[in-house]
């Protein structure tokens, strides 16, 4: 509690600083896998001035933007969410601000066959949409990296949760829901032995099925917003909150 007298300071919004214009190098070395269940959760509920960690205080992410991007926290509910620069309408792609949250190298966060969910809640108008926009991703799903990865994608609003394994082979599970309504939407991705499945708003709305073989390790880190701060990378516009990760018998 606080000592008589003083009163705890709300978590504050506004702008993230420390922003940082390029990735920082991943660290060399063999690529593991999650040894045990694992999850991570972040609520972005520790306001400006502390660093973007877990809720347990662990798997800091750091900010990065370049021409200008910067992101807020912003309040939402009792406590704070993550908002991305509005959509760019710049004539030239490459001018526009971008900025995404980037971990470091985290070999934990990889499920390789494990069970796995993850997923985030978000908020869309149309004006934030694009061909591209990336919630959260691990990995990539070209040149035998593997990935997981969510989105909204296209015009119409589209969320979408997408595997890839080491083949190059992408499996993608999208509902002809549009989420891009203004709204909170809990977006969720589960993937089973057998099946990846789409859940919006805690409903099973779109499945394909995944070979059980199929393995997701990657050097690469955790990053939410974007696949990267240069351009062309599928920019989210609108709001995150409350992105997590479980995998093994936390994974649903």
């Amino acid at each position: 509690m606080p000592s008589p007298g003083k009163v705890r300071a709300d978590p504050m919004p506004g702008f993230l600083s420390n922003v940082s214009a390029f990735s920082a190098p991943i660290t060399p070395g063999r690529i593991r896998i999650a040894g045990r269940p694992f999850e991570v959760r972040y609520d972005f509920d520790g306001g400006v001035g502390r660093p973007i960690a877990d809720v347990e205080g662990g798997h800091e992410l750091r900010p990065l933007g370049q021409n200008g991007g910067a992101l807020r926290l912003v309040p939402q509910g009792s406590g704070l969410a993550l908002a991305y620069p509005d959509r760019c309408t710049l004539p030239r792609e490459r001018d526009c601000p971008r900025a995404i949250l980037e971990g470091l190298r985290d070999d934990s966060l990889n499920p390789g066959r494990r069970s796995l969910s993850y997923g985030a809640s978000i908020r869309m108008t149309h004006a934030d949409l694009a061909d591209g926009a990336n919630v959260l991703q691990k990995g990539y799903s070209v040149g035998g990296v593997s990935q997981y990865k969510l989105q909204v994608d296209h015009r119409q609003g589209h969320p979408s949760c997408v595997i890839a394994g080491q083949r190059d082979h992408i499996y993608r599970a999208e509902p002809w829901i549009d989420v891009a309504d203004g709204l909170w939407h809990d977006l969720e991705c589960r993937r089973t032995p057998t099946r990846l499945i789409m859940l919006v708003d805690g409903m099973p709305r779109a499945w394909v099925p995944v070979p059980p073989q199929l393995a997701i390790a990657n050097a690469e880190p955790l990053r939410v917003g974007g696949k990267g701060p240069a351009p062309g990378n599928d920019q989210f516009a609108g709001s995150i909150d409350d992105v997590f990760i479980a995998i093994g018998e936390f994974g649903r």
